[in-house]
């Protein structure tokens, strides 16, 4: 009897960590729903916006100017936070706020990205901190899941002209 039970207790306990697993690498590695907060993101994402975010680009170095990406917060690393990507390593980017007469202008070092937020008055992002290393990329917004009637892609970005180009 005793046998018995240890047996199924072991089984169940192998099922839960091949499952585990499993669930782990795919979280990780593919991708998952995100729900996101602050008004840092709007128009393009509003607060309690329900997002996927694919993980698979961040591994194999695909995160591209105008992606919208989740990461680590620099601020506080418990916390996620989801911005748009203006600048890659080597780009020129405008550091200045738009209300800003005298616009200032700095290259993104080597290993690091560039986040705004499309809400540029009202959003915490490089500008406050600084280039962001890559390696605080979690994952790459793909499309919008919840509301319904804006499920989809994600629109471009309403501040389009602070992408320079060399």
């Amino acid at each position: 009897m005793l046998r018995h039970v240890l047996g199924k207790a072991l089984r169940f306990l192998g099922y839960t960590v091949q499952y585990g697993c499993i669930a782990h690498c795919a979280f990780e590695y593919l991708g998952g729903v995100v729900v996101c907060s602050g008004p840092s993101m709007e128009p393009t994402i509003q607060n309690s916006d329900i997002v996927f975010s694919e993980n698979l680009s961040r591994h194999f170095y695909c995160i591209r100017k105008g992606d919208i990406v989740i990461v680590k917060s620099p601020n506080d690393p418990k916390s996620n936070i989801c911005k748009r990507v203006i600048g890659l390593e080597g780009d020129k980017v405008c550091t200045s706020n738009p209300s800003d007469f005298l616009k200032s202008h700095s290259y993104v070092p080597k290993g690091h990205v560039w986040l705004e937020g499309d809400n540029l008055r009202n959003s915490t992002d490089s500008r406050c901190y600084g280039p962001v290393p890559y390696g605080l990329i979690r994952g790459r917004i793909c499309f919008k899941i919840w509301p319904l009637n804006d499920f989809g892609l994600l629109r471009a970005s309403p501040n389009g002209h602070r992408f320079l180009d060399d």
